[in-house]
């Protein structure tokens, strides 16, 4: 007989209840013939809604965006083909640091048994290869069978949230149906607590240095955001008067009206105040710090020798390195610790005013900017595609602002994907997303989704005829960079004509303003005109200095007249 604490589910509800106790209420994904029968189940079940994607890359990414609003998010694909289509938008989970679930129904435990061929295989007997393909991008994996589901299903689930990162579980066809014995008490999600005498010694060492420093700052990567610590950072900074500067990978997730905020730090390319804070600090704390090129600068960030680290679950401070000690205990030690002070000048960054321009010419990228400065209210959620949309790291953020990119991954397209996510995981919020044309025509097809579910974004499409970005490396004229020009702002009808989307094609400023006066009761599709070789003057410096980066002193970039050049 079953004691008290566990009852009897078939795998497949298993999974699903403890997916729904882990806060997810949606999946994402594409039905196939060996995920059908939990797709079968979650409908009977009704634990959680599905939301069907066009095809499964777009699928991550919208687990993707669900994630990063609703804490954790998952999508459920078939063996192989389906899998491998989800793969990239995977891996940029790993690299953000955004913990889905990625669900694979996979051939019958029984096929593997009898060494049977099966269609999405390699019909060359071997079984493992996904897994091994996934264990690359993603912090744990597993086949589920009879006997390891109830453990291996608790195991993925807590890696993901506890880490933040992606798992991999295929589910085979056959078994999502048996029966097995499972705990019957929900699932904890909790941090597992740090060492006691570890978490004493980092606090009082982190403490201590900056107490005992003239001037200190803090400076933070996205791990703030993923791990729920920016009320304490901001709490600390209060505290203490620090200043508290964002990589780009963290914009907005500190609040930029924030007295303490002085800004984007990205090495020499920041603004001097920006620069000052963090590289002249005597006590620099850094929290989940990754540097790479698009966050320092070129790599010409110079951080103090001396610079605290600390991470999710470790810190260096001095030649001390900490281990089993959680991020928000530390924060909310180190708080306790500090004594406030009362006066400290914190020298803020002006925003540089935009100059006025002529609402009745053609619109270029500094008016678009500005109109968007203005447009943006507090507690909208923004999604930009890489491209010229980066141009958005140079505005000054409302309180309340989420930003979602694909920063590190860098995957073009991501964006469309994530909105679906975004816009399913918190339909109430404003959601704003900024892409060019090249971008969205990598995953366009995502908003037939977006539009079958009622959702009311608002879409800003710049339209320059390809990758402006890419001109900006290298090839400004060159028909690689060139994409074919579509009605974009028709799209709306055409995927859904009974649609009451509003859809505007603008030139000129006076365009863009009206149209962005537009009620936003339902889907609003801005489709800005602008000419080819219109480059905002960040991301030509930012594409110009790459491509030495990328191609060296023997690259073709070296050419009179091969690149995009700020004004």
């Amino acid at each position: 007989m079953p004691s008290a604490q566990t009852k009897r589910m078939t795998i497949g509800d298993f999974l699903l209840r403890r997916m729904a106790e882990a806060g997810i209420g949606h999946m994402f994904g594409v039905p196939g013939d060996y995920n059908l029968e939990l797709l079968q189940q979650m409908q009977d079940s009704g634990v959680m809604t599905w939301v069907g994607n066009c095809n499964e890359l777009n699928a991550s990414y919208a687990a993707d965006g669900y994630a990063r609003l609703n804490g954790m998010g998952a999508f459920l694909v078939t063996n192989a083909v389906g899998a491998m289509s989800a793969i990239n938008g995977v891996a940029g989970c790993y690299a953000e640091h955004v913990p889905v679930i990625a669900i694979c129904g996979s051939i019958p435990l029984r096929s593997i048994d009898r060494s049977q061929g099966m269609h999405h295989t390699m019909a060359d007997g071997t079984w493992d290869r996904f897994l091994a393909a996934f264990a690359q991008v993603t912090v744990a994996q597993a086949r589920l069978t009879p006997y390891n589901a109830a453990i291996e299903i608790d195991r993925l689930i807590l890696t993901s949230w506890r880490e933040k990162l992606p798992v991999y579980i295929e589910l085979p066809s056959d078994i999502a149906c048996l029966e097995i014995e499972v705990p019957a008490e929900p699932l904890s999600l909790e941090q597992p607590p740090s060492d006691p005498e570890r978490l004493r010694s980092c606090v009082s060492a982190i403490a201590s240095h900056l107490s005992g420093a003239k001037s200190a700052a803090i400076l933070v990567d996205l791990d703030v955001d993923r791990f729920g610590v920016a009320d304490e950072v901001l709490e600390l900074a209060e505290k203490m008067k620090l200043p508290v500067a964002a990589c780009s990978t963290a914009k907005a997730v500190i609040d930029e009206t924030s007295p303490c905020f002085v800004g984007t730090y990205n090495g020499k390319a920041s603004a001097p105040e920006t620069v000052a804070a963090v590289e002249d600090s005597e006590c620099l704390l850094t929290i989940g710090y990754r540097p790479i090129e698009v966050t320092t600068g070129d790599f010409s960030a110079q951080l103090p020798a001396d610079t605290i680290r600390l991470r999710s679950h470790s810190a260096d401070v001095g030649i001390e390195n900490f281990q089993a000690v959680t991020l928000k205990e530390v924060l909310r030690g180190v708080i306790d610790a500090v004594s406030p002070v009362a006066e400290r000048t914190i020298r803020r960054p002006s925003m540089p005013a935009l100059p006025e321009t002529d609402g009745s010419a053609q619109l270029k990228q500094t008016a678009y900017w500005k109109a968007v400065q203005e447009y943006v209210k507090p507690g909208d959620v923004l999604l930009v595609d890489n491209g010229t949309s980066y141009a958005l790291f140079g505005l000054q953020l409302p309180k309340g602002c989420t930003f979602v990119g694909s920063v590190n991954w860098g995957s073009i397209g991501y964006a469309v994907g994530a909105l679906l996510g975004t816009l399913t995981a918190a339909p109430k919020r404003r959601h704003l997303l900024f892409i060019g044309d090249g971008s969205f025509q990598e995953s366009a097809q995502e908003l037939s989704t977006i539009l079958r579910h009622d959702h009311k974004p608002v879409i800003l499409l710049i339209n320059n005829g390809g990758y402006t970005i890419e001109r900006g490396y290298l090839g400004r004229d060159e028909h690689y960079n060139d994409v074919a020009n579509w009605a974009y702002a028709q799209l709306p009808k055409v995927l859904c004509p009974e649609t009451t989307a509003r859809s505007f094609v603008v030139r000129t400023g006076d365009d863009l303003r009206k149209a962005m006066s537009a009620p936003n009761d339902t889907m609003i599709f801005i489709e800005s005109v602008m000419d080819p070789h219109d480059i905002p003057a960040m991301i030509a410096a930012s594409s110009n200095h790459g491509a030495d980066i990328d191609y060296g002193p023997r690259g073709p970039h070296h050419r009179k007249g091969v690149q995009l050049l700020a004004d």
